[in-house]
């Protein structure tokens, strides 16, 4: 009896579950039914797609780029937790080190009680001329802004060798500006600013930047000023940013012994005798009588004067006991670049000299050798010293009597001079250096563009250039005469170099405008007189 109870039961459920796979197989074909044609076309006239799927197109493309955008911040959070954490590190080992030998510097007492890198660099925000304005003791004393946009930067301390307006030659100054510029378009577009206003509904891009402001105070950090198009021609969205300095960190600390440093100074030399005997005297003062640690290389260039060269090295041997210098005779057309590369090449020694490519007409200090032996090292850094280039002393002192005597003309002042930027000829290198870059263009004839050239090879080099204005390095004013034979790129550069060498731009006004000067002094005089 329980028996076939039990087989009716399964026999009704079998019946069941049939039937119920029946309506699910009905129901998965006439879903999986293909469109028919008058269907395809009207989805052709409605542009292929209702308006409930444009509708999801849409959000899946916001979507999208929602998510690169998180992806993007979110990588970049990670490098600057990354970094921030190893500063963090770095700074506690370096403050940790100062407390023990006691010599925490004065008012990082309170960043060590809590060496949390936010607090500092927010404090650095809050001493920094961002927010609100400083009192200043005098005009000179405030820091300009530099102007920029995406295709040039806007500046005043241009010195000779930048123009007022110029796109940025260092690439580590083109991306700082154009990161800017992305991280403002970063924040524009994230979802925080959006918060703001719901409406807005408007993507900012690069073609909606119209300027930025930049200035750096050297101990807190560089201010951005950044300028971007509103929903209308009067509506502008504006936008502050702050890259805060960290605290000083030491990199190294060592003792350098030049003692057995020997430098050779090379001078190439054409004619030019009684500059040769001015430079000769300086020699003697600072490389025989006070440094010691000197090699002089001469390289001479055909066979008119070489006696008159010899007889003055001879007589400084006599009246110093100096031996230590080379004279090399080149019977060939003057070249700069030969003659130091000739002169670099002709020592024999074993030891890795440091040479000093030097001119007949510059004047050097005791201190400017120390700084020559201090900023090179071999297959490390070569020195590339910015000199101080003299003006026409009968140009700038021609109001006195009498000239001052050469000592006396040696004054760094913006009267009496100016920084000779533009000039590379003037170095301190090792001579494993120099033979590893290649030396000089050897075919460059005449005056001009061999020091560029090699100066350009270190660039492009490992090598560390270390570039900078020296307080006892000066090239002494002379006549200067362009060969016609120059070609025009090297006629041109000869002549704005000889007009930059006579005077200030205020001194030549004086010049070009003398008479009318002079015609206002005597109206003066004879209304007084009157």
């Amino acid at each position: 009896m329980f028996k076939r109870w039990l087989l009716a039961l399964v026999a009704r459920v079998s019946l069941i579950v049939l039937g119920l796979c029946c309506c699910v197989l009905v129901l998965y074909l006439l879903a999986c039914k293909p469109a028919s044609h008058s269907s395809q076309q009207s989805l052709l006239w409605s542009g292929g797609a209702t308006s409930k799927e444009r509708y999801m197109a849409l959000l899946q493309e916001r979507e999208d780029s929602h998510r690169h955008y998180i992806n993007s911040l979110s990588k970049q959070i990670a490098q600057l937790k990354e970094a921030l954490q190893e500063r963090t590190q770095q700074l506690q080992e370096s403050l940790d080190k100062a407390k023990i030998k006691g010599i925490l510097p004065q008012g990082l007492e309170s960043l060590y009680k809590t060496p949390d890198l936010k607090e500092f660099f927010r404090s650095q925000l809050n001493q920094a001329e961002v927010n609100s304005g400083v009192k200043l003791p005098s005009e000179y004393a405030l820091i300009p802004f530099d102007t920029f946009t995406l295709q040039s930067v806007y500046q005043l301390e241009t010195g000779l060798t930048k123009h007022p307006a110029e796109r940025p030659v260092r690439k580590d100054r083109r991306d700082e500006l154009i990161g800017t510029v992305e991280t403002a378009l970063h924040v524009l577009n994230g979802p925080e600013q959006h918060t703001d206003n719901i409406r807005r509904k408007r993507t900012y891009s690069p073609l909606d930047f119209i300027q930025g402001l930049t200035r750096t105070e050297r101990d807190r950090g560089s201010v951005y000023e950044l300028t971007f198009k509103g929903d209308s021609p009067q509506d502008f969205m504006q936008l502050v940013l702050f890259r805060p300095f960290g605290p000083m960190m030491k990199v190294k600390s060592e003792t350098v012994n030049t003692q057995s440093i020997i430098i050779n100074i090379i001078v190439p030399l054409s004619k030019r005798v009684d500059t040769f005997k001015q430079f000769i005297k300086n020699f003697r003062e600072v490389c025989i009588q006070q440094d010691g640690r000197i090699h002089l290389t001469v390289v001479y260039f055909d066979r008119d004067q070489i006696d008159q060269v010899k007889a003055v090295l001879d007589q400084t041997t006599r009246e110093t006991r100096f031996k230590s210098f080379t004279l090399i005779q080149l019977n060939e057309e003057f070249s700069r670049g030969r003659g130091l590369d000739v002169g670099a090449r002709a020592w024999r020694r074993s030891q890795n000299v440091l040479l000093f490519f030097c001119d007949v007409d510059i004047h050097f200090t005791a201190d400017f050798l120390t700084s020559c032996r201090l900023n090179a090292e071999p297959g490390k850094r070569v020195y590339y010293p910015v000199l101080f280039s003299q003006y026409n002393p009968s140009v700038i002192y021609s109001n006195q009597t009498l000239l001052p005597s050469p000592q006396q003309q040696l004054g760094i002042r913006k009267e009496t001079g100016f920084w000779r930027d533009f000039g590379f000829g003037m170095t301190c290198q090792y001579r494993s250096d120099f033979i590893n870059i290649g030396g000089f263009d050897r075919s460059i004839k005449g005056w001009g563009l061999e020091d560029v050239h090699l100066y350009r090879k270190y660039l492009h080099s490992k090598l560390m250039v270390i570039r900078s204005p020296s307080r006892g390095l000066f090239h002494l004013w002379h006549e200067k005469s362009c060969a016609d034979e120059l070609p025009p790129d090297k006629y041109k550069m000869c002549m704005q170099t000889k007009a930059m060498s006579e005077a200030s731009h205020s001194q030549l006004g004086e010049l070009f405008f003398k008479r009318e000067i002079q015609a206002h002094s005597q109206k003066q005089i004879t209304r007084e007189t009157q």
